[in-house]
């Protein structure tokens, strides 16, 4: 996430050949997938937003061999590098099976190179309302919030695609939005309402910024996600109460509590890579 198009030379550059349609990703067949605008990334032009592109994945983990009685607990996604827009595949497979706890992979490759890798561990699920409780706090409301346009500091098609509120209290390094989109994840296929969610987790890294991106001062990208859920969310609204850590030798955290109409429902941590830009 940079600096507004056209301002830097990475924004000229000719971009792959794009589906059209307002949706991130259209369906080629036999795993393969190509991207929209909306999944346009902030850091260069010609590259996805890992936020669609973990949705993208939750999809794919979600439709591998499903099993009614178990769910997705935790979803572990290493970015091994750029994600380049256009076309790509997804592969899956099972990495630990098990009656209990299963291990799954979803790998996507783009121009010949695996570019983001996720794993998920997907648990039975039992009766344990008896003691189900949690320790993370309730957020405002999104109608106590205020609107809130992302791409007055962020480039990128996928910040333009989000409709999105913020919280009186919204400072420097911690804040509170609520995030929505109205397109679909994959153009003509319906996705589970946590799989969406999932598509926009990876925002949580530029709702509350340190420093101001772009050039002249940091950049600060995420090389991994990690999302645990101790309850599956529903609805389309991702509320988000994040906290920004910078240390002194180049490395951050971004840490989120994560939070859909009903409460709090899990968190998710990324790990920064710090670097003058």
């Amino acid at each position: 996430m940079t600096q507004q198009a056209g301002a830097n030379t990475e924004w000229e550059r000719e971009l792959p050949e794009l589906a059209e349609g307002d949706f991130y990703y259209e369906d080629l067949g036999g795993g393969r997938y190509r991207s929209t605008i909306h999944a346009q990334g902030a850091w260069n032009a010609h590259e996805q937003h890992m936020a669609p592109v973990s949705g993208i994945l939750a999809h794919a983990l979600a439709t591998h061999e499903p099993r009614p009685e178990m769910r997705i607990a935790r979803i572990s996604y290493e970015i091994l590098g750029l994600i380049h827009a256009g076309e790509f595949e997804v592969a899956t497979r099972t990495v630990r099976p098990g009656r209990t706890i299963e291990l799954i992979e979803a790998e996507l490759t783009a121009q010949g190179r695996v570019a983001v890798r996720a794993t998920a561990w997907r648990l039975i699920t039992t009766d344990s309302s008896s003691v189900a409780a949690v320790e993370d706090a309730p957020i405002l409301t999104r109608e106590q919030c205020e609107p809130w346009d992302g791409s007055t500091e962020w480039p990128g098609g996928y910040i333009r695609s989000l409709e999105m509120y913020q919280a009186p209290h919204h400072r420097s390094g911690n804040g509170t939005v609520w995030i929505r989109t109205s397109h679909p994840l994959v153009r003509g296929t319906p996705s589970a309402d946590w799989v969406r969610l999932m598509g926009l987790v990876d925002t949580a890294n530029g709702i509350a910024t340190r420093v101001p991106p772009g050039p002249g001062s940091w950049a600060f990208p995420n090389v991994d996600l990690q999302i645990h859920m101790y309850r599956e969310p529903h609805g389309e609204w991702l509320g988000i109460d994040n906290a920004v850590s910078f240390g002194s030798d180049g490395i951050g955290l971004t840490s989120s509590v994560l939070h859909d109409s009903e409460g709090p429902f899990g968190r998710a941590e990324q790990i920064l890579t710090l670097r003058r830009s």
